[in-house]
């Protein structure tokens, strides 16, 4: 994790406490982290999750590994040490929303499991949901319209994960979707079941 470097700061509270905000909202405030091989159907699913929970008037925002490269992380490539940076950065942001009262729906990669493990640290138990989207790689590269697993084979993209760089599948994630066999529907409607039964939704 990163060092701090920052010196003589001091958290200043607000008069909003998060309860406040989750009573307003009507719901609880949760990061779903969502991790898996590319084109495992993480982007998929936390859209289409994102829109069904709106559907139902609750709070929702993704987080999308590609979108915070555009900006917060356009600085950072695919070493292991920017991976690992990469995730510091999205699992403070991502604590921030949860803070918010939102739930907040991340799609990672997110390959390291003492990554994923330290981003849990970050939080309150209960408030980070790790969702593993299990796919394999020959389902994933079936799916992969942009041909990045042949330019991996081919050596054009270094440090592929799956490829050429590992994937540490979750050891106890709080769910798993497998979408080797499951559609982008029963996937969502098994995630949003998961938090309507553990009392994230609320009651409306």
């Amino acid at each position: 994790m990163a060092e701090s470097r920052s010196t003589n700061i001091t958290w200043h509270a607000g008069h909003v406490t998060r309860a406040d905000r989750e009573r307003l909202l009507g719901q609880r405030g949760a990061t779903v982290w969502l991790t898996g091989l590319s084109g495992s159907g993480k982007s998929t699913i936390a859209v289409a999750a994102e829109r069904e929970l709106v559907r139902r008037g609750r709070l929702a925002y993704v987080l999308d590994g590609d979108n915070v490269r555009h900006g917060l992380n356009k600085n950072l490539g695919f070493s292991p040490a920017d991976r690992s940076e990469n995730i510091r950065r999205i699992g403070e942001v991502a604590k921030l929303f949860t803070d918010a009262g939102v739930i907040a729906m991340t799609s990672f990669i997110s390959p390291y499991r003492s990554d994923r493990d330290a981003v849990r640290a970050l939080f309150a138990p209960g408030d980070f949901v790790e969702v593993h989207v299990a796919a394999s790689v020959e389902t994933c590269e079936g799916r992969d319209v942009k041909g990045l697993y042949q330019r991996a084979r081919r050596g054009e993209i270094p440090e592929f994960t799956g490829i050429s760089a590992p994937y540490e599948a979750p050891e106890r994630p709080e769910l798993t979707l497998d979408t080797n066999r499951q559609s982008v529907e029963e996937s969502v409607a098994e995630l949003v079941a998961y938090l309507e039964k553990n009392a994230y939704l609320g009651a409306r």
